[in-house]
């Protein structure tokens, strides 16, 4: 079958749905653990063995050389927001009403009527807690604690925001920088700084960022011991390399990378008392371990952001490198050791693919667009991405297309590209004069998935 072929048995399909499609493979009473490690705007080539070449990722290194590295993986958006929204429900963030980054002032976020992963794996009765960025919604209704973790401590949002003055003040809550209640409470907002939260409460204000990796990893190892007799679903949203960047004193001027470097060094340390704790406690081979980025990183001066070498664009932007993150998939006696996968997967199939590994039932009342991609992780012979094609959206306008190694973007400022991913991860060479089918039939095909998406969009919340 020739690509044109190909392309045009996917206008047959009616992309509605895509559940989950493997067996439980653990063979014992207890399913697996899960842990998903999720950093914020993380290039492409930040980790050593994605080709850092000032950035020591040794943990991560070692974590990729004991399980699976992922070379086509994508996020679901090149912002913070949609991407979070995607990853915990399995679905793209415009079909959910998520498709723009929230702010303090907004009174809207994850519809409490969704299902995340979280709430998926109650059917096990997991225990499940939530550390670092949410971002899905900082009111009461829309907290982690709502939306089926246990437990949660981190920021509500991206760490260059603000306090909302509204939110519930622990009664033990710690004012810092010489901020007083009543200027938390009355006084104007000041942007970067922002709440640590436990559960539904302040209880730091503003949050000391350069403790904040440190204090995510104390609080995973914490949360791993208390409950190693169980099973677990742990999500770990780091806020760092998010800027500002900020690094504990272990960390900061350590790197040759600089300040972000510095923040990217410490979150590999972070990776590595996860994977140590497991390992003391006997935990690692029933214990699948997921390490990704939200989305490309920022374009700034002064080697602020981060690299998406050898991948073209940024965050922001449906290029590869807005779009196309890291991801290591660990699970020892599961997925083969120093493995590799270039097949296309994201971070919506997480979704239908923990639900398949641990038995249990994914929503059939709903779309969900991800897929089980336990064939890929574990390397079965033949295994193949289950995506005919996957969509690259910007808030609500869906800008590109890739299928199989065809890639078809179409914006106002670029007009109308066309790349073969094959032959050009750089997306240097547009061929769209001279494949003009394909073009047509992939715009049709862009055409009527967004139509599909939209007549079948879910509400966000809202008060």
């Amino acid at each position: 079958m020739n690509a044109i072929q190909s392309i045009s048995r996917l206008l047959t399909l009616a992309l509605l749905c895509a559940g989950a499609t493997s067996s439980t493979v653990w063979g014992q009473d207890r399913p697996p653990n899960v842990v998903v490690i999720f950093v914020d705007d993380q290039g492409y080539n930040d980790i050593g063995v994605y080709g850092s070449p000032l950035i020591e990722t040794p943990h991560l290194d070692r974590m990729a050389s004991e399980g699976m590295r992922f070379t086509s993986f994508y996020s679901a958006s090149a912002v913070c927001t949609p991407s979070r929204a995607a990853l915990l429900t399995g679905t793209y963030a415009q079909r959910i009403e998520m498709p723009g980054v929230l702010f303090p002032h907004h009174r809207r976020g994850l519809n409490p009527d969704e299902i995340t992963i979280a709430e998926l794996l109650k059917q096990k009765r997991y225990a499940t807690a939530c550390i670092g960025k949410w971002h899905l919604g900082h009111e009461p209704p829309f907290l982690p604690t709502r939306q089926g973790f246990d437990w949660y401590y981190g920021i509500p949002y991206s760490n260059d925001m603000y306090l909302d003055s509204k939110m519930k003040m622990a009664s033990d809550v710690v004012f810092r920088e010489g901020i007083t209640r009543d200027e938390a409470v009355y006084g104007a907002p000041s942007r970067n700084l922002v709440p640590l939260m436990r559960n539904e409460e302040v209880i730091e204000y503003p949050a000391d960022q350069a403790l904040l990796t440190k204090r995510y990893t104390e609080k995973a190892v914490q949360f791993i011991e208390a409950n190693q007799k169980k099973p677990f679903f742990l999500y770990l949203a780091h806020t760092m390399p998010h800027v500002p960047l900020y690094a504990s004193e272990a960390f900061k001027g350590k790197s040759k990378r600089g300040l972000y470097g510095d923040t990217i060094e410490e979150i590999d340390w972070s990776v590595g008392e996860i994977l140590d704790t497991l390992d003391e406690l006997s935990l690692d081979e029933n214990t699948l371990v997921v390490y990704a980025s939200d989305n490309g990183p920022w374009k700034l001066n002064e080697g602020r952001g981060g690299s998406a070498y050898p991948l073209r664009g940024y965050k922001f932007q449906t290029l590869e490198g807005g779009m196309r993150v890291p991801c290591i998939m660990r699970w020892p006696g599961s997925i083969p050791a120093g493995s590799e996968c270039d097949e296309v997967a994201a971070t919506i199939d997480l979704f239908p693919t923990i639900a398949g590994l641990t038995g249990t039932d994914a929503p059939s009342d709903r779309v969900i667009d991800g897929h089980d991609i336990w064939p890929l992780m574990s390397a079965q012979p033949g295994a193949a991405s289950p995506h005919d094609a996957y969509f690259f959206y910007r808030a609500n306008n869906l800008e590109a297309v890739r299928s199989g190694d065809w890639k078809l973007r179409v914006t106002e400022a670029d007009g109308i590209e066309l790349f073969d991913l094959s032959e050009d991860i750089t997306e240097s060479e547009n061929l769209a004069d001279e494949n003009p089918r394909i073009v047509t039939i992939m715009q049709a095909l862009m055409a009527s998935f967004d139509a599909e998406l939209k007549a079948n969009q879910r509400p966000a919340g809202t008060l």
